[in-house]
Parts: C-alpha cells; sequence; structure tokens
C-alpha cells in the first residue's frame, strides 16, 4: 500500500504540533528559511537517538520536504522501510561509497526541490573526524550547505549558515567551526573533531 501524501490542512496540523511538542519540551527553534530550491544540511554534532527525534521536530515545525540518509539495513523490512522513505528517508550503505556521490547528486538535480540532511560522522560514536561525501557532493552539485545544530545545553535547533564549498578545505573548515564553536551533543564525549577523517584512519 503506498502513503498518501499530506495536504496543506495535514502539513498544517503537523507543524502546529510539532512546534507545541518542541516548546513543551523547553526547546527553541531558530530558522530564516532556505536559500534555494536545492542544498545540503550538515547536522552536528550527531551523538545519540535522540537526535534523530528533535530533527523530525524541526523539520514538521518548519514544514519543508528534508530528506536524510539511512543505513540501508532498515530498509530490509517492509513496513520500516516505507515508514521511512514516506518522511523523506534515502538508503545509503556506509560500507560502499563508490559511486554514491554520483547516485546522489543525479537523484538532486533530478527533483524541481531536493535539501539533504547528512550527519558528516555517519554514526553516533567517536571518529577521528568527518567523512567527505557532503563536501564532495557540495562540489559536484555547485549547491549551498547548511550548517544545523542541536545544542542540548542550550536546548537550541539552528539553522541559519550557509556557505558555498570552495574547494579551499582549510578555510571552509575554518568557517565550519565557526558555526559550531560551543555547541555540544547529548554527549560532548562522543562528539567528533571538525575536521576530514585523516587518510589511513
Amino acid at each position: 500500500m503506498g502513503h498518501r501524501a499530506l495536504s496543506n490542512c495535514d502539513q498544517s496540523r503537523a507543524s502546529y504540533l510539532a512546534k507545541k511538542v518542541l516548546h513543551i519540551l523547553g526547546w527553541t527553534l531558530d530558522f530564516a528559511g532556505l536559500p534555494t530550491s536545492h542544498g545540503i544540511i550538515v547536522v552536528y554534532p550527531h551523538t545519540s537517538n535522540w537526535d534523530f527525534c528533535l530533527g523530525m521536530l524541526a523539520r514538521w515545525s518548519i514544514g519543508i520536504q528534508i530528506h536524510f540518509l539511512v543505513k540501508d539495513s532498515l530498509f530490509k523490512y517492509p513496513l520500516l522501510g516505507g515508514w521511512l522513505r514516506s518522511i523523506g528517508g534515502q538508503s545509503v550503505n556506509r560500507d560502499s561509497s563508490h559511486g554514491y556521490v554520483a547516485f546522489l547528486a543525479s537523484q538532486m538535480q533530478s527533483q524541481s526541490n531536493y535539501w539533504l540532511a547528512i550527519t558528516p560522522e555517519g554514526t553516533r560514536k567517536k571518529t577521528p573526524g568527518w567523512k567527505s561525501g557532503f563536501y564532495h557532493l557540495a562540489k559536484e552539485t555547485g549547491y549551498p550547505v547548511g550548517f544545523a545544530y542541536i545544542d542540548y545545553p542550550r536546548k537550541s535547533i539552528q539553522l541559519r549558515t550557509f556557505l558555498y564549498m570552495t574547494g579551499d578545505i582549510d578555510q571552509d573548515f575554518s568557517l565550519i567551526r565557526e558555526v559550531y564553536d560551543g555547541k555540544l551533543g547529548l554527549y560532548p564525549e562522543k562528539m567528533s573533531p571538525i575536521q576530514f577523517i585523516p587518510r589511513g584512519k
């Protein structure tokens, strides 16, 4: 059975309820809109499954369809896979990135509107740094990258900064670090450093 698209009334109700839940939980959402019809959103830090719940509440609050990557093993279960697709999930094989950037670029470019959210660590565990997929995708497509955070101590969710990746990694990452300075995940000890994973790690 296919999933019914939400009507405008359904979307408005979902947006209202999501905003209400965030307010009851004590969270604030700072979002001023998307600058273009296509782009990538980096969500950092990612240290807990609660990030997904808060991220979905934020997405429903703003009422904009934002796609996100999900490990492909979860799509093996028909009901779960169908639900994930209906809310914007896009499967990704974490063990193989061969050709995946080109695939995502083609998929994004084929749609009239497409924003893709990515957790650059690719896991909730602490890693030596970020995976480079979002950067290559931004360079491949020429789309802007938005930098979102879920700051647990301040109970703040924000998406206001959008940058184009220049190819100068040092310069780009210097600006990215400024965005996330002082922002903490639920488990700060699991936060990965804001750098590409060093070769050989």
